[in-house]
């Protein structure tokens, strides 16, 4: 899968998403796409890495640090 087809899923999605509101107003539209797409992220790198953080982490771009803390959130540790 490529980075445009992971686009274009979130966009299909988020169309849905508007279609199926109607009417009503929309709120917290970033967190909610930020949360859904991060947890299965963080699940595929950590798997990929053996549950390595630190090669986790350096696949994903981030510290360390961060990658426990979006771990904890997220319920994976």
């Amino acid at each position: 899968m490529s980075k445009d087809s992971i686009q274009e899923a979130v966009h299909k999605n988020l169309e849905k998403y508007f279609r199926d509101l109607g009417e009503q107003p929309a709120s917290n539209i970033y967190d909610m796409v930020v949360h859904a797409v991060e947890k299965p992220m963080l699940e595929m790198v950590m798997s990929r890495a053996a549950s390595n953080q630190s090669q986790a982490a350096d696949m994903l771009g981030i510290n360390r640090n961060t990658l426990r803390k979006k771990l904890q959130q997220h319920g994976l540790l």
